[in-house]
Order: C-alpha cells, then sequence, then structure tokens
C-alpha cells in the first residue's frame, strides 16, 4: 500500500508531505518535491505529528467505565450515591461495576460504605473502586461472592476494602462481567483511544487487576479490528509462572501491574516514613526483594523486558536494588537490553535517578496524577505532608538525567486524554518537576515506543519507522499548540499505514 500526505505541518514546518509504504515512512519532504503515489490525502494544511501512545491502560475496566457507572468528579457522597442508585435503575440485573470516587474534599467528610450501597443496591452486587484503584467499597451481595474473605487482609466489615481482599472482591467483581460486555468495553476502550489521536494502548495486565482471557481476548479484538496497536503486559512474577503467559501470548513484557506496593490514596504504597495522616502506617511492600530478584534475573536471561508498579519511594527502593543485584550477577549490558519499566514512580529515594539511568530503566508515569493530586493542598498533601507532596512526580530531574519517561493515563484512574497530559507535565504542580513542552509531546509519543523496545532510532517521523500518525485539525505549528495548551480534535489516525476510522473488522 502507498500513500502520500501531502500539504501537511510537521512540528514547525509547512507545506511537507509524508509518503508511506507497506506501514512504514518510506519518505519525508516539501510537498512540491513530493513522488507519486496511487493515492494523496490533501492535509490542508493541518498538523501532522506522531500518533500518540497512551503508556499504561486498563482497557477493560476503562470501557466499563466508559458505557457504565463513572464517579469521576463526584462532589459528595450524596452526589455519588444518587448516581449509583440511578445506575442501579437503569440496569435491572447483574453486578453493578464502578470506578472514579474520591472523597477528599466531600463534605461528609468520609468515603462510600458497604451499608451505603446496600441502600440504594438492595441485593445486587455492588464494586465500587475508589479512584486509584486501589480500593474499593463493595455491597453485602458482593462480598457473598468471595467466600473467605472476612480473613484476608485489609478487609473492612464496613464493606471498605484493602489489600488482599480488595484483589478478591475484584476478582469476583470482574469474573462476573459477561463475553459481549467485555468485548463491548473493550471495543469502547480502543474507539475512544483512536478520535484521541492514540496509535498505541499498553494494556497493563496481571492476574491482581483482569486475567489472561480478558488479555487474550483484547489482543484477539486489536488484531481483527482496523484500530490502535494493542502492546500487552502480564504483571505476574516469574516465580508464579508468569513467564510462561508472555511467551504463550507474545507478549512485550512480564511487568506492568505486578504490584510492588498500592497507591498513596490507599495508604497502601509502601513509604520510608510513614504517612501525615495516618502516622501508624507507613504503607507495605508486598513481595520479598529475593522474589523480585528473580523475577528480574530470569526475565533478564530471557532477554524479556520486566515491569514494576512502585508508587511509593520503599517500593522504588526494593525494585532498584532488585535490578542492583541481577546487575552485578549478569551485567549492566544485559539488564540495559531489556529497558526494564517502572510504572508511576511518583516517589523516589535518593540515588534511585541515577540507578535508572545507568540502567536504562524507562519510567512509565502518569502527569494526570499531579494535575488531579499535587501541590500544597491536594491529596498528596494530605497524605505525605508539604514537603514529600512537592518532591512527587520528579518529571524534570528523570528527563534532565537522560531517563526516558513514557507518558500514561492509567485509565480507568485518569481518563485517556494524551493533549491533557502533555499540558499537565509541563503544567506540574511544582515548577521545578515540570517537563519543557516538547520533552513533554516526545514522552507522549516516541517514550511509549522506547518503552515498549520498539522505538526507530532516527525519531518517530524518520524514513523507516512505522507509520503511525495523526492529523489535526489545526493549522497551528506544534510550538503553537503547545504553547497555547491546545487540545485539537483528531482529523484522521494512521496506524501502521492504515487509516482508522470507526472500528470495524479487517
Amino acid at each position: 500500500m502507498s500513500v502520500l500526505l501531502s500539504d501537511v505541518t510537521v512540528g514547525d514546518r509547512p507545506g511537507r508531505a509524508v509518503h508511506v509504504v507497506d506501514g512504514r515512512i518510506a519518505w519525508v519532504g516539501d510537498a512540491g518535491d513530493a513522488p507519486h503515489a496511487p493515492r494523496t490525502v490533501a492535509g490542508e494544511g493541518a498538523l501532522l505529528t506522531p500518533a500518540f501512545v497512551d503508556a499504561h491502560v486498563h482497557a477493560t475496566a476503562t470501557g466499563l467505565a466508559l458505557t457504565g457507572l463513572d464517579l469521576h468528579g463526584r462532589s459528595s457522597l450524596a452526589d455519588a450515591l444518587a448516581a449509583v442508585a440511578e445506575h442501579v435503575r437503569r440496569t435491572p440485573g447483574g453486578v453493578v461495576l464502578g470506578t472514579g470516587w474520591d472523597e477528599t474534599g466531600w463534605p461528609e467528610g468520609r468515603g462510600l460504605t458497604r451499608d451505603d450501597l446496600d441502600a440504594v443496591a438492595g441485593d445486587r452486587p455492588v464494586y465500587l473502586a475508589r479512584v486509584d484503584v486501589h480500593s474499593a467499597t463493595v455491597s453485602t451481595a458482593l462480598l457473598d461472592l468471595v467466600p473467605g474473605i472476612t480473613a484476608l487482609p485489609g478487609f473492612g466489615r464496613d464493606g471498605r476494602l484493602r489489600l488482599d481482599a480488595h484483589h478478591a472482591a475484584r476478582q469476583a467483581a470482574y469474573g462476573a462481567v459477561s463475553v459481549a460486555q467485555r468485548r463491548a468495553a473493550q471495543t469502547a476502550t480502543l474507539a475512544a483511544a483512536a478520535a484521541l489521536g492514540i496509535g498505541s494502548v499498553h494494556e497493563m495486565a496481571g492476574p491482581e487487576v483482569s486475567s489472561a482471557e480478558d488479555l487474550a481476548d483484547l489482543l484477539a479484538l486489536g488484531r481483527e479490528v482496523a484500530g490502535p496497536r494493542v502492546v500487552g503486559y502480564w504483571g505476574e512474577l516469574s516465580e508464579r509462572g508468569g513467564l510462561a503467559l508472555v511467551r504463550d501470548l507474545g507478549l512485550a513484557g512480564a511487568g506492568g501491574d505486578l504490584f510492588c506496593d498500592g497507591a498513596l490514596g490507599s495508604h497502601t504504597a509502601a513509604l520510608g516514613q510513614p504517612y501525615t495522616d495516618r502516622p501508624e502506617t507507613a504503607g507495605a511492600l508486598r513481595f520479598e526483594t529475593a522474589s523480585l530478584v528473580e523475577h528480574v534475573r530470569a526475565c533478564t536471561a530471557a532477554g524479556i523486558q520486566a515491569g514494576f508498579h512502585c508508587i511509593g519511594d520503599a517500593a522504588v527502593g526494593q525494585v532498584l536494588d532488585a535490578i542492583g543485584t541481577v546487575v552485578e550477577e549478569l551485567g549492566v549490558v544485559a539488564v540495559r537490553a531489556c529497558r526494564h519499566r517502572l510504572e508511576h514512580v511518583e516517589m523516589v529515594p535518593p540515588g534511585a535517578v541515577a540507578r535508572m539511568r545507568a540502567w536504562d530503566v524507562v519510567a512509565s508515569v502518569q502527569s494526570a496524577f499531579d494535575a488531579a493530586w499535587g501541590g500544597s493542598e491536594g491529596m498528596y498533601a494530605e497524605r505525605l505532608g508539604t514537603e514529600r507532596a512537592l518532591a512527587c512526580n520528579p518529571f524534570a530531574d528523570l528527563a534532565e538525567a537522560g531517563v526516558v519517561l513514557a507518558l500514561g493515563s492509567d485509565a480507568p484512574v485518569t481518563p485517556m486524554d494524551p493533549w491533557g497530559g502533555v499540558h499537565a507535565a509541563v503544567d506540574h504542580h511544582t515548577p521545578a518537576s515540570g517537563l519543557r513542552p516538547f520533552d513533554a509531546f516526545d514522552a507522549a509519543t516516541h517514550g511509549g515506543w522506547y518503552a515498549m523496545r520498539g522505538e526507530h532510532t532516527a525519531g518517530p517521523l524518520a524514513v523507516g519507522a512505522p507509520a503511525d500518525l495523526a492529523l489535526w485539525a489545526t493549522d497551528a505549528p506544534l510550538s503553537r499548540v503547545l504553547a497555547d495548551r491546545a487540545r485539537p480534535a483528531c482529523r484522521r489516525l494512521v496506524v501502521a499505514g492504515e487509516t482508522v476510522g470507526p472500528l470495524q473488522a479487517r
């Protein structure tokens, strides 16, 4: 297949053209010098860029939020419960799944409880994940689906679940989703991503957040429809058989949401010092360091990328200690070749940035977290105190040290919003931690390719690079879009040289 995208603005240069042949860029230059192609797409001066890469997504959960009960932005307990009641009324059967509630700032001064849900849902099973998806409130009927849950760590009799109890409830809730519901949710996610100019999504699957069947179905859907690329990860330790599924499904890596700790909002991220608002806890590490060493060792020896969910400074430090042990055993060249990933990296201990750079560890980060919870008066400050809060998400320190950043949304924790993510990375609550505009855009495009070990060394718009491109409904150059914090609509998305429209079978 050969197509010419003509009269486009590439970066800050108008009047350019890009020739795509067999899914890759074959030529880039002035439109007047463009080679002949059987098909020409007139750009009419619009901005052409690399397509965005969302480096951390949970497709089924995102789609269920898009098509179901989304509690993001609810301003009070009463408002959230009214939304639950309305959803129950509109959907008369089956499990009720919702996500996004955040009690921070609610006038009632508390979150949802089991009694609240029972009052509006009766005998319906209800699972409502908190915004960070590391704790949830469930109804009595949902608890009845999980034998032995009362004995698990993190169980609360008021229906508020954390740790192991939360993971068990989540598995039961999502296990009740039908194959048809799952496909509809995944399709909704890929369609939404395409409309936003996202050419690739990194699916962060694992036994505690989804299932092997869910991941296999998503990968199959990605092959069946003309849509964004689906890049799959499976977060399970090698000692528990995690590498077998990576090989069986041909995944990009053995990691992603391999939970070394939890989340700051749920007081489960592992910290070096206790939480300010709950000084009796510093969160918890979920694995012994020896298990992480074995995982990194097995992945590195096999040439497989490892990845870890680590938010608190204690968790980040533990993972880097494990990688360091493998560096000593197998050598830095072998470790660097794998580009192991750290997901979130919201807090970093001393020396962490230098070690990440030395070992070519990728930081898969979410700038929307700072936008939602950063600053001196946000959730971070409530949990950590102002000094630690303002040090969270040190994007500039990472970038200036040479650590590759890959921006993602962690949807449904925060919505897929690539332009918003770029702008949030620049407009950090702590100004010294923000990225330069072009660096932020690079992290949202080229950074994602680097993170999945698939980047073209000369850049995403170089000859030979995969033709994953987005044409935007603006005649402004990229520098002006970034300076104005604009969010142009995606006029055309091209993935592997193929135009993506409404999702349809290939």
